[in-house]
């Protein structure tokens, strides 16, 4: 079963607002949100979002 929980990050912090997750969501399942500061971060549709982890591969603020 595929795991529809997928987490990008905990804090806002972890985030470094590249897009790349955007980017590579095939389900258009990510969507740039700003934040009051004017910092884009992407926040994850779990209705849209089938769990295919292609948006954490990508990420460079993940090891």
């Amino acid at each position: 079963m595929i795991n529809k929980k997928i987490i990008l990050f905990e804090n806002k912090e972890e985030c470094c607002g590249c897009t790349a997750c955007y980017a590579i969501c095939s389900r258009d399942a990510i969507v740039m949100q700003s934040d009051e500061e004017g910092f884009e971060y992407p926040m994850v549709d779990r209705d849209k979002c089938v769990g295919c982890g292609k948006c954490l591969k990508v990420c460079p603020m993940k090891d």
